[in-house]
């Protein structure tokens, strides 16, 4: 879940890579907006989303480090009072886990808040081998938080404890083992997704623009092998053995879905939604039978009031 000032680094970095080698149905759908205001302020710049069972969404912003609040149900979304935020002029990636916490991260820092936005937990990641850490997406097991870092080619993990509180924010794994000639600035790791059983991740790299899959019990990594396809995706969702991906850099705009075999290795690319009025999308959330699409205006800071989430529908829904 990155921005378009990497376009250049990502550039480069394809060249390298040459020369190296219970939600709404249907029905339902048709009474819910097709387009969410996020702000009107001039400078937010929305980025991740978060969408809870019960139909509650979470943005953040690339541009203050503000979260917003809304519902499925409802076209306009308000500031969510998340106390502890005013330091961080960046807030990337936003999830929720099974308490209902919200969970985001931006700069050097994962956040934990609850429902009322009240600052549960700070976690601050160490540099990494090229310097100073920019925290980009999250994924949220049953025992642990793993964090991409655009700045590092490092995957970070948090434990979560017995009682739910989370253990120290460390460097968990060095991606660069799994493609050593490729150089350690250009990964650009972007958006994380975990299975069910939170035994596998898929974690996305501009750079090397591939999904990389890496097991969570000895860290074996290795490229999600999606044939022919280039696939330097940005935000990410996996349902089942359906993986769902924004990309916005070396492809049209917009979503793309494949089909992934059972152990997550191998896959095919089944739709690609481009045909939408997306303007820079980043990355998505899926309730229902909808896609909720993060509309970044990132390609031309500050962008243009007003900042949108664009619903479609799931091309995949009611299949196997």
């Amino acid at each position: 879940m990155r921005r378009t000032p990497a376009r250049t680094a990502c550039l480069a970095a394809a060249v390298l890579l040459t020369a190296l080698a219970g939600a709404p149905g249907p029905a339902a759908a048709r009474d819910l907006p097709d387009t969410y205001v996020v702000a009107r302020t001039p400078g937010v710049l929305p980025e991740g989303i978060a969408i809870t069972k019960d139909g509650t969404m979470y943005v953040s912003s690339d541009g203050t480090g503000a979260l917003y609040r809304g519902r499925v149900g409802r076209p306009d979304l308000t500031p969510f009072p998340a106390r502890g935020l005013e330091d961080r002029p960046s807030s990337l990636g936003v999830h929720t886990d099974r308490r209902g916490r919200v969970l985001s991260v931006g700069g050097a820092t994962l956040t934990v808040h609850d429902r009322r936005g009240r600052l549960l937990e700070t976690r601050t990641a160490a540099d990494g081998p090229l310097g100073a850490p920019h925290l980009n997406d999250l994924a949220v097991t049953d025992d642990a938080v793993y964090v991409t870092d655009w700045a590092n080619p490092v995957v970070h993990r948090a434990g979560i404890r017995t009682d739910g509180t989370l253990g120290p924010l460390e460097p968990w794994l060095d991606v660069r083992s799994a493609f050593p000639r490729f150089p350690a600035r250009y990964w650009l790791l972007n958006g994380i997704v975990a299975d069910a059983a939170g035994t596998t991740l898929l974690v996305a790299s501009n750079g090397t623009e591939a999904v990389w899959r890496i097991d969570t019990s000895d860290k074996g990594i290795a490229r999600l092998d999606l044939g022919e396809q280039s696939f330097g995706a940005d935000g990410m969702v996996l349902h089942g053995r359906t993986l769902y991906a924004v990309l916005n850099y070396g492809a049209p705009h917009g979503v793309y879905i494949a089909r992934l075999d059972e152990e997550l290795r191998t896959g095919t690319v089944t739709h690609r939604l481009t045909d939408e009025a997306f303007t820079l999308p980043t990355t998505l959330a899926k309730h229902g039978c909808r896609l909720y699409v993060v509309n970044s205006q990132l390609n031309e800071p500050p962008g243009r009031p007003p900042y949108t989430v664009s619903a479609v529908a799931d091309p995949t829904c009611g299949t196997a």
